[in-house]
């Protein structure tokens, strides 16, 4: 009589490994979806995508960028020069606050660019953790990982890092990731969870990583 071994609930170092290797088949240079020309400009747009969609985000930096992309001409606008840009975005109140703040700090402490740093970055008007690792990993090209809902969920739904907050999900990615992927790993598990491990409906059939997740509730082909 065989028996048959019941899985772990979170996947092993081999199929880590083998799900980022299908991700980057599938995708090898990820990267955001917010549209950006220099680490200012992802940086305001990031800010600014709290609460709000990247598609809406970039309607409203398209029209904001072409008049005013640096620190120094979003604060010639001025506060309610800023908010006729983005106010079809939601708090655009409370985030024309925190971006005219952002800019005159970076001007006065930093020259006018964006800086490096970790604590630097966080200590922003409107940039906490998340965002401050967006900025890292995408402008400045740090292995960081900004733990979003998509990243969240994706992380506990597959059994890949499985944590009871953001937080305990960035500190085990960072150390489940293989280290070749792990520059890419943060865009990898947002697009997966933003077009295929989707909140209500996940697209099973569709998954690449199917055989590997853990996920009890699969949708069916």
């Amino acid at each position: 009589m065989s028996v048959v071994a019941r899985r772990s609930r979170t996947l092993n170092r081999e199929e880590i490994r083998e799900m980022f290797s299908r991700l980057a088949e599938l995708n090898p240079k990820p990267t955001t979806e917010l549209e950006y020309a220099t680490p200012f400009e992802l940086l305001i747009a990031v800010v600014l995508s709290a609460q709000a969609t990247d598609v809406g985000v970039n309607k409203a930096t398209r029209r904001l960028y072409p008049v005013a992309n640096t620190p120094e001409k979003i604060l010639a606008l001025g506060e309610e020069g800023l908010k006729r840009y983005i106010a079809t975005i939601g708090l655009f109140n409370a985030k024309a606050k925190n971006v005219i703040a952002t800019c005159r700090i970076l001007v006065e402490q930093y020259g006018g660019e964006v800086p490096r740093d970790r604590a630097a970055l966080e200590a922003l008007p409107g940039v906490g953790r998340k965002t401050a690792n967006v900025v890292l990993n995408t402008a400045f090209g740090e292995p960081t990982i900004a733990v979003d809902t998509h990243i969240f969920r994706v992380s506990n739904r597959t059994g890949l890092a499985p944590g009871k907050d953001v937080r305990a999900v960035e500190d085990k990615l960072l150390k489940v990731v293989p280290e070749e992927y792990l520059h890419d790993a943060h865009h990898w598990l947002i697009l997966h969870g933003r077009y295929v491990c989707k909140a209500r409906k996940p697209d099973c059939p569709q998954c690449i990583i199917r055989d590997i997740c853990r996920f009890k509730d699969k949708t069916p082909g």
